[in-house]
Formats: C-alpha cells, sequence, structure tokens
C-alpha cells in the first residue's frame, strides 16, 4: 500500500544534524529517545526547553539576556518568546564569514555564473548600508523592494537588517497596483528597484513602473535604482568590511511578507526576528541538513516566502545559489544544467516544475550526473505519488522533501528528515516544535483519516501580528475562528504513522461528493499521468441544493467526446466512481496566483457569480488573462439539468 521509496544509509544518519541534536537532547536532559517520534512529541510537549535547546545548540547570541523561554497567553498571537533578549539577525549570517571564499552563486537567463566571495557581499552591503544611513534610515523604518533575485537583494536586506530596519520585497511580475496594495499599508521610507530585467528571452524596463511606485507611496522619501548587472560591485576585493549591526527586541519585526491578495487587501503577515532566526536553523540545519559549505538552491522570486527562507541557507553557513529568470527558458533542462555544473547539493522547486518534468523529461537526469545532490525540495503543492517517483527513479540516491507550510509562518511544518525514509506522495514528519495534527469538524484528533491541519500550540513564527491589524482582529480571524484557540491552517491532510503526512489540498477547496470530502490534489495526482493533458483545475459548486464537479482541462487538442471519456475513465481506475466530474471543460489556460497556486476558489465565486474584479487582482496573478475564459463559461453554463 505505502511504497517506500528511499531509506537513509547509517552513514548518512549518523554524520545528519539531526542526529547529532538527537544524540545532544538525550544527553542533555538524560533521555533515552530511540525514535524520531519520541523526540517529536517531547519537542512539543516541552516548547520552553526545546526551543532554549535550539538557542544553545546552534549557539544564538543574545546581546541581552532573555528572562524565560515562553510565556503562553490566549490566543497565541499573545504568547511571549525570550522576553528581554536582543539579539542581531545579520550578525548571524555575517558570523560565516570566510576570507575569499564564496558566498553567493549567481546565474541569470543568459547563462552567466557568478561566484561571489564573503568579501564582495559584505563590501556591497556595507555600502547600500551608508546610502540608507544618508537617507535617515533606522531601526523600525520600512525599507520596500521591486527587486529581482539578484545578489543586490541580498546585499540590501543585509545593509537593511543591519540598520534594524524592516524589509518588505515585490518581484517585478507583480503588477503596480498589487505592489502598492501592499506597501502603502507599510508607510516605507525607502525603496529599493531594478531599472530593467530579462524573462523567458526578453528585456523589460521598468522606468515607467518605478515612477509610478513613486507617485503610488507618497510616504517614500527616495528610491536608489539598481542596474541589474553586477557593474557597482567590486567583485575582486580583498577587503573585510564589517556591518556592525544594531541589536533589536527578539520580537522586532524581521520582515512583512503578504498574502497572495488575489481577492481583497493582502494582509501584512509580520514576522519576528528572533523567531525567524531560531526556525530557520532549525528547518534549514536539522530537517535539510544543510551543512557549513554546502551549495543551497530553491527557485524563487523575490516576492514568494522561499526567497526569505532561503537566506537560511546562509545561517547554515552554506553557499546560497540563486537563479534570475524563467525556470524553462530556454527549456525545462536550464535549472537542472546548472545544478549539475556547479554541483548544487539540495535543490528546490515548485511542484508544478517536478510536474513538467516528467512530461517532459530533461536528459542527463540521473544520479550519474548529479553524484553531488544530497536533497531535492518541493513545496507550493502537493507532489504527487507519480512526481516522487519519477524523481526517486531518475535520482535514487538524493532524498525527497517535499515541504508544507507557508507564508502565514515564513517556514514548513511539515517536511524532511534525513533519519526517516520516504514514501511516495507522503512528507516525511512532522517538524519539531510544530505541534500539527489533523482534526475532523468536531474538534476531535485522528489519524489515518483525513481532517483540517491544525497546530495545538503556538510557535515563534507565527506572525507577531499583521501591520495596522487593530486589535488583532484579521490575524484572528484568519486562524482562529474555526477552532477555539487552535491554530486551523486551512490545509488537508491524513497523517499516517510511521509513514508520514499526505496533504489532499486547501480545505477551502475540499470536495464534497455525495457527504464524503475529497482533497483536489487526489484528482490532479491522478491526471498528471494522462498524456493529453497540460494541466487541470477542478470546482464544486452547489445549485439549487445539488453538487457539481466541473473540470476545467488544458488540452493539446481540441476536447472531443472520446476524450472526455477516456479522462473520466482514468479519474475513475485511479481514484474512484465518487472522484469523476459531472462535466469536463476545456479552457485557453489554468489561472495562478503569482506564487504558483491554482486560483480554485476565485474560479469558484466567478462562477457562482461574482464579478471578475471581486474574485481576484489581476496585479497579483501569473497569468490575468486565463481567468477571462471562465467569465464566457460562466454564461454558457447549465447547471439546472
Amino acid at each position: 500500500m505505502y511504497n517506500k521509496l528511499w531509506t537513509p544509509t547509517n552513514d548518512k544518519m549518523s554524520s545528519s544534524h539531526m542526529a547529532k541534536f538527537f544524540r545532544h537532547i538525550n544527553s542533555k536532559y538524560d533521555l533515552n529517545f530511540t525514535t524520531y517520534e519520541e523526540l517529536y512529541q517531547w519537542s512539543i510537549t516541552h516548547l520552553g526547553d526545546f526551543w532554549t535547546t535550539i538557542v544553545d545548540y546552534f549557539n544564538i547570541s543574545f546581546d541581552t539576556p532573555y528572562e524565560q523561554a515562553i510565556t503562553r497567553a490566549t490566543p497565541f498571537y499573545d504568547t511571549k518568546w525570550f522576553e528581554g533578549a536582543s539579539l542581531s539577525y545579520a550578525s548571524h549570517i555575517t558570523r560565516n564569514f570566510k576570507d575569499q571564499q564564496t558566498a553567493l552563486l549567481f546565474h541569470n537567463e543568459l547563462g552567466e555564473t557568478t561566484e561571489i566571495s564573503w568579501n564582495a557581499l559584505l563590501l556591497r552591503a556595507e555600502q547600500l548600508k551608508q546610502q540608507m544611513l544618508a537617507r535617515d534610515v533606522g531601526k523600525g523604518d520600512c525599507v520596500v523592494g521591486y527587486l529581482l533575485n539578484h545578489p543586490d537583494t541580498i546585499a540590501a536586506f543585509l545593509a537593511t537588517n543591519a540598520l534594524g530596519a524592516v524589509w518588505s520585497c515585490c518581484s517585478p511580475d507583480f503588477g503596480i497596483q498589487s505592489v502598492i496594495n501592499r506597501f502603502e499599508q507599510l508607510k516605507p521610507k525607502l525603496l529599493l528597484a531594478h531599472v530593467s530585467y530579462t524573462y523567458n528571452g526578453k528585456k523589460y524596463q521598468q522606468q515607467e513602473k518605478i515612477n509610478a511606485l513613486n507617485q503610488g507611496l507618497p510616504s517614500l522619501k527616495d528610491t536608489i535604482s539598481f542596474s541589474g548587472t553586477l557593474d557597482e560591485w567590486d567583485l575582486d576585493t580583498t577587503a573585510k568590511a564589517e556591518l556592525h549591526p544594531v541589536s533589536v527586541p527578539f520580537e522586532h519585526p524581521i520582515w512583512v511578507l503578504f498574502s497572495s491578495g488575489t481577492t481583497g487587501k493582502p494582509k501584512a503577515i509580520t514576522h519576528s526576528t528572533g523567531g525567524m532566526l531560531l526556525e530557520q536553523l532549525k528547518a534549514l540545519c536539522l530537517h535539510q541538513d544543510v551543512h557549513e559549505g554546502e551549495r543551497f538552491f530553491w527557485n524563487t522570486t523575490t516576492g514568494w516566502m522561499m526567497w526569505n527562507y532561503a537566506l537560511g541557507a546562509l545561517l547554515c553557513g552554506g553557499v546560497l545559489c540563486l537563479y534570475d529568470g524563467a525556470a524553462n527558458y530556454p527549456d525545462m533542462g536550464t535549472q537542472w544544467r546548472f545544478a549539475q555544473q556547479n554541483k548544487i547539493n539540495h535543490f528546490g522547486n515548485g511542484a508544478p516544475f517536478y510536474t513538467q518534468c516528467m512530461k517532459t523529461p530533461p536528459p542527463d537526469l540521473t544520479t550519474k550526473s548529479f553524484p553531488e545532490l544530497r536533497t531535492l525540495g518541493s513545496t507550493g503543492a502537493p507532489l504527487s505519488a507519480a512526481a516522487f517517483e519519477f524523481l526517486q527513479n531518475h535520482l535514487p540516491q538524493t532524498q525527497i522533501i517535499s515541504l508544507s507550510g507557508g507564508t502565514d509562518v515564513c517556514s514548513a511544518f511539515i517536511g524532511g528528515n534525513p533519519m526517516l525514509p520516504v514514501y511516495a506522495g507522503y512528507l516525511q514528519c512532522r517538524m519539531l516544535g510544530a505541534a500539527i495534527a489533523a482534526w475532523d469538524s468536531s474538534g476531535n484528533a485522528v489519524e489515518g483519516k483525513t481532517g483540517e491541519l491544525v497546530i495545538t500550540e503556538p510557535m515563534p513564527s507565527m506572525p507577531v501580528y499583521f501591520w495596522g491589524d487593530e486589535a488583532n482582529s484579521r490575524y484572528h480571524k484568519s486562524y482562529f475562528d474555526r477552532f477555539s484557540n487552535v491554530w486551523a491552517h486551512g490545509d488537508w491532510v491524513k497523517i499516517v504513522p510511521e509513514i508520514g503526512v499526505e496533504v489532499l489540498g486547501r480545505s477551502d477547496a475540499t470536495l464534497n461528493r455525495h457527504g464524503i470530502r475529497i482533497g483536489t490534489a487526489e484528482i490532479y495526482s491522478a491526471l498528471e499521468s494522462f498524456p493529453k493533458l497540460a494541466d487541470s483545475l477542478i470546482v464544486d459548486l452547489t445549485v439549487n441544493q445539488k453538487g457539481f464537479l466541473l473540470l476545467f482541462v488544458e488540452l493539446k487538442q481540441p476536447l472531443d467526446s472520446k476524450i472526455t471519456k477516456d479522462i473520466k475513465n482514468h479519474i475513475r481506475t485511479l481514484c474512484s466512481p465518487r472522484h469523476v466530474p459531472d462535466r469536463i471543460i476545456q479552457v485557453p489556460q489554468i489561472p495562478y496566483t503569482i506564487s504558483g497556486k491554482k486560483m480554485e476558489i476565485p474560479v469558484k465565486k466567478l462562477l457562482m457569480g461574482s464579478p471578475i474584479n471581486e474574485v481576484a487582482s489581476p496585479g497579483a496573478m501569473k497569468n490575468p488573462k486565463a481567468l477571462e475564459h471562465f467569465t464566457k463559461v460562466k454564461d454558457q453554463l447549465s447547471l439546472q439539468n
């Protein structure tokens, strides 16, 4: 029933950070844990001891000491962590400085790869810090970026953080109004922007957009523009610049991330400096096993939380690898070649990328071609069992780490473990310190059955607040309306002891078929192996108290009765009769958010009669025109029969 794909070798297990941490816990607390589950349960029932041990194990440097690790409160967002402590995130990155050694590896669409030393990175960060000081940027001020996934952005973040200022960033693929909708909430003092970029082989000029941002953000005092090249950098410097980061309280905001904002005002999700520092060391060192000097890559833009998450590779002493451009330009093999040529140890991408690779397999995707590749990360959507199997068949020695978390915690709470096996379609474990459970509609914990993903204990990486959210009303409504004082995340999961966790899609998009709840991921997973299908989206509508399951498909040829029948039979065979849609409708494109999530709920609202301008903001979409066809579908649909 469960397909075990990968098992760690004894050598890899014993040399992993997780194994060392395991031994440390046993020694420090005179325990005799022999399984990960024992350690996990201890970590969520002894929160103070667990997070204190994270502090000690990773040698977190507090400039002022803390009074106690945790002061519990109801709701979770009133919980206090490490009260009295002050520290600097940037100083925990710069302490990994290695003279004349590589800190960043940068590759762009033009095929250019540049290694950037710690010397060059810190010199550039110090120069930008001085430019910010000249513009009176200080502790608590907001610095916002309209920036590429470029070394400039890493240096600018370090400069911002060294001043104790608050960082927020959008990528150039965001529409101007969507950027303004986000940044205007913060009343930023300074804007940083790249004046041009290349995507999919095309050059785009940004000056008009930068001018519009200056007009739309009246709080701005100035703008610093970057060329997008490395001409402003001294790549050969041997200087050892000092950032002299200021210390801030543990709960001081480090950055503001935003919800997708496809409908309504994007939530300004504010994370704490200390919470992010502890969480990233735990997640990347312990769960992804990033070691000093290893090369870590995750395909992301600066507007997605994975950019912030990937910064943790520098905290671990790793080399952060950046790619700027389209993941499929000029073909699906471009990022694989980047990884192969530069001996990347940890490669991460979105689940849709791996699905596309299944349909158009890149050449030389073998262990022989990737002997240094230790982990293969996936997030953004559930990774299907078929995709697990495809990747593991091509790279049998590589550990597949599928992550589930989100912008809400700027991390994952279900993910990888170098000491556990990998099963097809399952995330390996609930991560340490994250009290994850699946609950039924009555609030009872279930195992081996699908349920709502809830977090029953606070985490330091939970937001300190939503910026500008008076009395935490939006915060409370977002997570705590479903169950009393329990964080309901909005995912539909199944926890299987000894195997892992299966993520079945968003609970607000869950399908209801004859009283049985079905995760959308089950159908998407089945359809991945249907050869003629490029993409799909499924929604469940209720009309006149009757349910209709509608499957929208993107095909390489016109949909006819034979293909319709074949798709239904395919779903019936791989899933069950109750999974079979009532109607299959061809559309030119499936709509996605900029962060790569299928827009099931906006489509459902549109089909139920909401105006298109209310269901989604075009600037927050990857392909805004994709929704337009659904307005025509709505007019043509007749669901009464």
